[in-house]
């Protein structure tokens, strides 16, 4: 029997997707909520490695590829457009989380006397980045980087969750009032704001909003306010005297528009009416592409757009703008209205998928070659962006124009979703068996050093990172917990923090401070390596 087993595991097929079963079951097992996640198809595959069981370095690296052009093309469109906006914010945060790992990490390796790759991998584990692990064996070469990142990945997890749920806690701050009165780094001087004005030029006494050519100064008209009652705002809407106008646009030229009509003043916008506001996103391929002028909402559903925010910051809604796959559109209408809308922007076939092996063939590619080329650092020396670095800079800037050619490389979430991870499960399961070759050896002789060496490299960037983005750059909580998630690229994080907090302001500041952390990660285990 035992002959037999062997003989089934030598086949590298088998062995491969008896580790992805066994993981990935071990994976979704939760311990008051907490679980292991992708790591665990790492921890069953080191296992197999002790045993002397080898999963081939072609199918590590064609996982490893996966996954880097999958994260790659989806942070790209907001990687770029986060640099153009507040992305200096995010990026500062990520660079001081990275950077005081990075020097914690050289710290307790000339302290505790650890191997380079040992130390690098546990800096990994210890920010719970995947991609900085795929990065590290780049580095190193030494498969013993996946075993300082075992060690280092679960308490990495769990600290930053603990984090984000005691920390609220403990601070007793209600997490919506500060969100409202601290800095938004999300929004910049073109994000959109809501005023009322009260009519009082009779020139425009019984004028329709058309007449009104609101759309020449760029302010929308969401909703009219008449003796108390609420009425959605329509082309052919009269405006009459003593009507508040609630409108949506840039300061400037709501205070400009708000001269034309009459006064400002103070209302309040509870929606006694049966009006409500609903988010809905853009998915479906008849309407990409296409304007607010061509869709005629408010024509033919009765319906105002009054906002729409893309790659999580807002942009100043106008007639002829493009709207783009994954646009949030926020829609005033009545409740079967905005029923119909949804279905307007909800994807037809969500069984279509849009994924190219020609797009992900040539990214692939053009990314591997990229990683090959020798970059030259004075005064340190020579560095490549190897097999991890290459693809991911290729698919940021593919990511970020969106095609190849005439092929799309934006695919529906789904499917992209689907390469991640298949990427990563097949990265993880080859370099786990690689790395538990050493597994027990290293513990029995590095096991104390590396405990409190993997819980200091957690904590000093966990406090920096926090610090900077709540004292420096005088973020709210939310904004400061989600940013740290980000520069840690801790999603299980994430999905705690939307426990404690009822807000997408958290995702948004995840999302933005990500892909940088991705870049800051691998560039560094590479930079580490003069100094180890």
């Amino acid at each position: 029997m035992e002959t037999l087993l062997h003989d089934l595991l030598d086949e590298q097929l088998i062995l491969v997707f008896a580790i992805l079963l066994i993981g990935s079951f071990l994976g979704q097992l939760k311990l008051k909520g907490l679980s292991f996640g992708s790591a665990g198809v790492l921890l069953v595959a080191m296992i197999f490695g002790h045993f002397g069981y080898n999963v081939s370095p072609i199918v590590q690296n064609l996982g490893l590829s996966l996954f880097i052009v999958a994260i790659g093309l989806q942070a790209g469109p907001r990687f770029f457009r986060m640099i153009r906006s507040n992305g200096i914010i995010f990026c500062s945060i990520s660079l001081c989380i990275v950077t005081s790992a990075v020097i914690t990490t050289i710290i307790v390796a000339k302290t505790f006397d650890l191997e380079a790759a040992l130390s690098i991998g546990l800096m990994t584990g210890a920010l719970t980045s995947t991609p900085g692990l795929a990065a590290a064996l780049q580095a190193t070469n030494d498969s013993i980087a996946s075993v300082g990142y075992g060690i280092g990945y679960p308490f990495g997890v769990l600290a930053i969750i603990l984090f984000v749920q005691l920390l609220p806690r403990f601070s007793k701050v209600d997490l919506m009032k500060d969100l409202e009165a601290s800095k938004n780094p999300i929004k910049d001087e073109h994000s959109p704001e809501v005023m009322s004005f009260k009519v009082t030029n009779p020139k425009l006494h019984r004028r329709t909003l058309k007449e009104l050519a609101i759309s020449k100064k760029d302010v929308v008209i969401s909703r009219i306010i008449r003796n108390g009652h609420t009425m959605i705002a329509l082309s052919d809407t009269p405006v009459l005297m003593g009507d508040n106008l609630v409108t949506v646009g840039e300061e400037d030229e709501l205070k400009s528009f708000g001269t034309y009509v009459g006064q400002k003043v103070t209302t309040q916008l509870e929606n006694p009416d049966n009006i409500q506001f609903k988010k809905i996103t853009v998915e479906d391929e008849s309407v990409i592409g296409k304007s607010m002028k061509e869709l005629k909402l408010r024509k033919k559903y009765g319906a105002t757009v009054t906002r729409i925010e893309r790659e999580g910051l807002e942009l100043k809604q106008h007639p002829t703008m493009r709207l783009l796959r994954g646009d949030v559109l926020t829609i005033v209408s009545t409740e079967n209205r905005l029923k119909q809308v949804e279905k307007l922007f909800s994807r037809k076939n969500p069984a279509v998928t849009n994924v190219h092996i020609f797009s992900i063939s040539i990214t692939l590619l053009l990314g591997i070659i990229v990683g090959m080329l020798p970059i030259f650092i004075p005064g340190l020396g020579t560095i490549k962006l190897g097999i991890a670095g290459g693809p991911l800079f290729v698919a940021l800037i593919v990511g970020h124009f969106g095609n190849i050619g005439p092929i799309h490389v934006r695919y529906y979430a789904p499917a992209n979703h689907v390469i991640r991870e298949l990427g990563l499960v097949l990265f993880l399961a080859g370099a786990g068996t690689t790395a538990g070759q050493g597994l027990v050896n290293v513990i029995q002789t590095e096991g104390v050093q590396l405990a409190v060496g993997g819980t200091i490299i957690t904590l000093v960037p966990l406090f920096i990172g926090y610090l900077v983005a709540k004292k420096l750059f005088k973020l709210s909580i939310v904004h400061s917990l989600g940013s740290l998630c980000g520069g840690r690229t801790s999603t299980p994080a994430l999905g705690a923090l939307n426990q404690v907090v009822d807000s997408d302001d958290a995702v948004i500041a995840y999302a933005a401070a990500y892909p940088f952390s991705l870049i800051f990660v691998a560039i560094s285990t590479q930079l580490m390596m003069f100094f180890l």
